[in-house]
């Protein structure tokens, strides 16, 4: 079995935010917090990421965009809402246009609520997202019965 969490990729998604909580990701990538220390690559690629890290409250617009996201990642994957617009639908939940939080499209593992979300907090959630990130790699192999499968090693 590999360990996924000891490289993870991350893809990083603005839903609609007012980007507080992108300045605040990007702020994570700087050699002042280093979030690569903890092996995490940030990727464009859905295909090849196992973190979705997600900003912003899902609009009617960009719910589809979000399922579409979720979907081409590979399993084990997991979700990090960022921001209490991606938690709940914060100060625009309502909106006309506003769904709501990232749970109303697709199923989040991490809330890290705030507004914005302090890059402590963040680095916090994406810690918390590795730990679910093993467990749901030791579920799938699992079920595989000792099968190769999973991962594609990168």
């Amino acid at each position: 079995m590999k360990n996924v969490s000891k490289s993870p990729w991350l893809l990083h998604y603005d839903a609609s935010s007012c980007n507080g909580c992108d300045i605040e990701v990007l702020d994570c990538l700087t050699p002042k917090y280093d979030l690569e220390r903890f092996g995490v690559i940030n990727t464009g690629d859905p295909f090849q990421a196992d973190i979705l890290l997600i900003t912003g409250g899902v609009n009617s617009q960009t719910a589809s965009v979000v399922k579409q996201l979720y979907s081409q990642m590979p399993a084990p994957k997991v979700v990090v809402a960022v921001g209490i617009c991606a938690c709940t639908g914060g100060v625009f939940k309502e909106c006309y246009n506003i769904l709501g939080g990232i749970d109303t499209v697709i199923p989040v593992d991490v809330y890290v609520p705030g507004c914005a979300a302090r890059p402590e907090a963040i680095i916090d959630g994406v810690v918390r997202a590795l730990n679910i990130l093993d467990k749901k790699t030791a579920e799938l192999y699992a079920g595989k019965s000792g099968a190769q499968g999973g991962h594609d090693g990168r």
